[in-house]
């Protein structure tokens, strides 16, 4: 603000003069520091470097742009590949699992119909009921 203030009260020189003096020196400064860098590093000509860090020159934007379009492209492919191979190998591991469930019911209902069949047998019914017709004449006398 101070030399804003300054430079008004300077005799015979007016805002403008003093802006493109000024806007004149700051080119001149930036020109040097381009040579310097140009200078110091050897980057390609469409970029700059300053402190030891490159930016991009003009239009660098526009030049990359398919490059990180292709990126995100193969990125994605390659995400969709993965979770679709995860959820295939998943999915084997349900039918596996569901084959184990419907193999251990088989073996259960196999050992049930076995079961039921020594229960259904005649002659254990028989022997069953004379037995019962012994015990009940034992205990009534």
């Amino acid at each position: 603000m101070a030399a804003c203030t300054t430079t008004y009260f300077e005799a015979g020189r007016g805002w403008g003069t003093r802006a493109a003096e000024r806007n004149a020196e700051l080119m001149a400064q930036q020109a040097l520091r381009r040579r310097a860098c140009a200078r110091r590093s050897s980057t390609s000509p469409g970029t700059s470097t300053i402190r030891g860090w490159s930016r991009p020159g003009p239009g660098a934007g526009a030049r990359d742009a398919p490059v990180f379009r292709g990126g995100r492209r193969a990125f994605s492919l390659v995400m969709i590949y993965g979770l679709q191979h995860f959820n295939a190998i998943e999915g084997g591991y349900r039918v596996e699992s569901e084959k184990q469930a419907v193999d251990q019911l088989r073996e259960e209902n196999r050992q049930l119909r076995l079961a039921e069949a020594q229960l259904s047998q005649p002659g254990r019914i028989d022997s069953m009921a004379a037995n019962w017709v012994l015990r009940s004449r034992s205990l009534a006398r």
